[in-house]
C-alpha cells in the first residue's frame, strides 16, 4: 500500500483535537474501538448481491464511543483500541489509519451530537434511498448530467433509469464493464473533462479513506456526498450529504 501525505485529513484530525480539548475528553480513559462488520452485519439483505461490501472488496470498521457507533469502508481492515487523544496524535498514512480515525471521529460527533446518521441502512434501506435520491435531483436539479463516483449499484440503477449518467470507480474488475446500460469508467481521470460535462457529481464518502475526495472540493459543479463514512467531515466542513436511510 502506497503511503500518502494526508493534508486534508491532517486539518480534519486537527480539528477533531480541538474538539475534544474543548470538551476536556482528551486526558480521560475513554475507549474506542473498532471491528470488521461482515457483509450481512454492515447492510444485512439489501435484495441484491452486487454491493462492494458483499463482494469483499470493502469492509466496514465500527468505532463505538459512550452510546454511540461510526463507521467507515476500507480495504485495509484490523480492529484497534486506544484513547481519544491517540487518534488525535495517529498518523494517517495508510488505509487503516484512516478508516480507524474516521470511524473514531464519527462516534465521537455522534455522542457530542454534531453529526448523526452514522450507521449504515439496511435491508430494503439502499434500495429506498436511491429512490429518494432520484426523486431529490429530479426535484432540485431538474434533469442533470451525472457523474458517479464509487459504484453504489442501487443509486446507479435507480439513476440510469431517469438520468443522463457516466460511473467512475476504482475497482478494476469493475471497469470496462457495462452496468445499467453505461460502461464503468476509469475512476482515476482527467476531472476537468468530466467537470465539462456533468452538472452534478454524486461522489461515495469513501473518497474521504483515501483523501481522493480532494478531486472534488475545487469543483465548481454542485457536490453530493452520500454513506456514512462522511457522516462526521461533512457537517465540519459544510459539505451537502444524502444518506436519507442510514440511522
Amino acid at each position: 500500500m502506497v503511503e500518502k501525505d494526508s493534508m486534508f485529513l491532517k486539518k480534519l484530525q486537527n480539528i477533531f483535537k480541538e474538539i475534544i480539548d474543548k470538551n476536556e475528553l482528551q486526558e480521560q480513559e475513554i475507549a474506542i474501538t473498532c471491528s470488521v462488520l461482515t457483509a450481512k452485519e454492515a447492510i444485512g439483505d439489501p435484495g441484491r448481491e452486487d454491493f462492494p461490501i458483499q463482494k469483499g472488496k470493502e469492509k466496514m470498521m465500527q468505532a463505538c464511543y459512550g452510546c454511540s457507533l461510526g463507521q467507515a469502508f476500507t480495504d485495509m481492515p484490523n480492529g484497534f483500541n486506544g484513547k481519544l487523544n491517540e487518534l488525535a496524535m495517529m498518523p494517517l498514512k495508510t488505509n487503516y489509519e484512516r478508516a480507524v480515525f474516521i470511524s473514531g471521529l464519527n462516534a465521537v460527533l455522534r455522542e457530542l451530537k454534531m453529526a448523526d446518521h452514522t450507521i449504515h441502512c439496511k435491508d430494503e434501506g439502499p434500495k429506498k434511498c436511491s429512490l429518494e435520491l432520484a426523486e431529490m435531483i429530479e426535484k432540485e436539479y431538474g434533469k442533470p448530467k451525472i457523474a458517479l463516483f464509487g459504484l453504489q449499484p442501487a443509486m446507479a440503477e435507480a439513476l440510469s433509469k431517469k438520468f443522463n449518467l457516466r460511473i467512475f470507480d476504482l475497482d478494476q474488475d469493475n471497469i470496462g464493464k457495462e452496468k445499467f446500460g453505461t460502461v464503468i469508467e476509469d475512476g482515476m481521470c482527467a476531472m476537468e473533462e468530466i467537470e465539462a460535462w456533468a452538472d452534478l457529481f454524486l461522489v461515495t464518502g469513501s473518497t474521504l479513506c483515501n483523501e481522493s475526495i480532494i478531486d472534488f472540493l475545487p469543483l465548481k459543479k454542485p457536490v453530493i456526498y452520500f454513506g456514512t463514512t462522511i457522516a462526521g467531515a461533512a457537517p465540519l466542513f459544510s459539505l451537502k450529504r444524502f444518506c436519507p436511510q442510514s440511522s
